[in-house]
């Protein structure tokens, strides 16, 4: 890229230099002072070599992204004879962590903004809404495990005690009922009719399919034997709930406003239901037996190893978007009647790869001299310790490159300690040091270990092979 070029280019579509009051760079963005907003072309500025997108507001924002911007800003100043500074309301030369992350990460989201990706996000949309239910109920179902055995069940006919385990058992019970609700919302479809689809992956001795008509079941056909709704679990539910979501579009489409609102929700049910059965059902169980069978080898087969490479492997997952089909396995993993026993032994293991961007951080803040690097790692690394590692990843890792790999390479090394002390949480949404909260009773300090390993793998990692000055310079610039 011709740097000079470009920044004479847009000094004209700016309307050239009496035009612009001030010019300065944030970590993706030119910052631009105008006097008058009409006598620039935004549109040609959108179409100039580089900028990834304009954004109006105090000043006018030009998207180039980490590095490429300090470059235009180093041309541009010299041909406006202004100082790299900010104007008045401009803060761009002390830009918030937080925004700056923002920014990095709606840059890295549209760059990997792939059908996959948003199909993901999706996928990943129906479980938000149900994580406070999730996230309390686990806690319950831990927490009631450690007080029956501690106990000898001393409290299991308490009226109040069962009430509190009443809760933790109805939300894993009836998810499958709140998975389809969701998807059918999610793919636009509507939330009853996807319920009812999730309804299907119940067990309950009243459900016609499961009666005994002359001391027989019924039996199915093509497989010919009795239905199961918990062999499709879960991921049934979850994908007969998008199915009669694009079921119910493509019957409304066609059907007549007059007998649409009976008609259309009749036919969906049918269809749907059949499909359900007969589909549906048998693909989310072959899908289940599949997702547990490369778990189980990676956990218990390659052990070690295997935790090394999920934890060293996630946060790439992260960057691309493609994370989010985890989301549904951590729901099947802490179901109290799923093959686990409600025990994640994933998330403890995944949980590691923000303690290698933490340790890469404390050793970029020791070896560079680049005093705005420092302060976005001073204001990143108590929040990246918390488990919020988003500051951590966008505005100082993932920007570097080199800093960002050596931080998941360090990470293997908890996610190995996690694996081999057999970490499991009872629950999941929080991370980091919070990831105490819902560890197993007893396996606090096994926790705790992994995580300082964590962060010691990337900081010796990143400290030896991570820090390269000059391209931390080229992305935050010189100070």
């Amino acid at each position: 890229m011709d740097y000079k070029q470009i920044s004479e280019e847009l000094l004209t579509l700016l309307g050239g230099r009496a035009n612009v009051a001030s010019n300065a760079a944030c970590m993706t963005r030119l910052r631009v002072g105008v006097k008058d907003m009409s006598k620039v072309d935004i549109e040609k500025v959108k179409k100039v070599e580089g900028v990834l997108g304009v954004v109006e507001s105090d000043t006018l924002q030009i998207v180039f992204g980490p590095g490429k911007v300090n470059r235009v800003l180093e041309e541009f100043h010299k041909l406006t004879g202004l100082s790299k500074g900010q104007a008045e309301g401009d803060r761009a030369g002390r830009q918030d962590i937080h925004e700056v992350a923002k920014e990095n990460k709606a840059l890295q989201k549209a760059k990997y903004d792939k059908p996959v990706q948003r199909f993901l996000k999706k996928i990943a949309n129906i479980f938000v809404a149900l994580l406070p239910g999730i996230i309390a109920a686990g806690l319950i179902n831990g927490i009631c495990n450690v007080i029956n055995v501690s106990t000898n069940g001393a409290l299991s006919g308490v009226w109040w005690y069962a009430c509190i385990r009443t809760m933790g058992w109805a939300l894993f019970a009836y998810l499958p009922i709140l998975a389809g609700y969701n998807a059918a919302r999610e793919f636009g479809g509507s939330g009853v009719l996807g319920a009812i689809a999730g309804a299907m992956s119940i067990s309950n001795a009243a459900m016609p399919l499961l009666a005994t008509v002359n001391e027989k079941q019924i039996i199915l056909p093509i497989t010919n034997e009795a239905f199961n709704p918990a062999s499709g679990g879960l991921l049934a539910a979850l994908i007969a709930g998008m199915f009669f979501a694009l079921l119910e579009k493509k019957i409304r489409k066609h059907m007549p406003d007059l007998i649409d609102t009976f008609i259309s929700p009749l036919l969906v049910l049918i269809i749907g239901g059949i499909v359900a059965l007969l589909v549906i059902q048998p693909l989310g169980a072959g899908l289940t037996k599949v997702i547990f069978a490369v778990l189980s080898f990676a956990y218990e087969k390659m052990g070690v190893a295997g935790g090394y490479l999920l934890s060293a492997g996630f946060l790439p997952l992260v960057a691309v978007g493609l994370h989010q089909a985890l989301t549904p396995i951590h729901t099947m993993l802490n179901d109290p009647a799923g093959a686990t026993g409600g025990i994640n032994y994933l998330l403890p293991i995944l949980m590691m790869a923000g303690g290698g961007q933490v340790g890469a951080g404390l050793a970029l803040y020791m070896k560079t001299k680049n005093k705005k690097l420092k302060r976005y790692i001073k204001d990143s690394i108590p929040v990246g310790i918390l488990g919020i590692g988003e500051p951590m990843m966008y505005a100082v890792t993932l920007p570097l490159g080199r800093s960002f790999v050596t931080a998941c390479i360090g990470s293997g090394f908890g996610g190995a300690l996690a694996a081999l002390l057999h970490l499991g949480t009872v629950s999941q949404g929080v991370s980091g040091l919070f990831g105490l909260l819902i560890v197993q009773p007893g396996q606090q300090i096994g926790f705790l270990i992994a995580m300082i390993a964590a962060y010691a793998g990337g900081f010796l990692v990143t400290y030896f092979f991570g820090v390269d000055e000059d391209r931390i310079n080229e992305v935050y610039g010189e100070e």
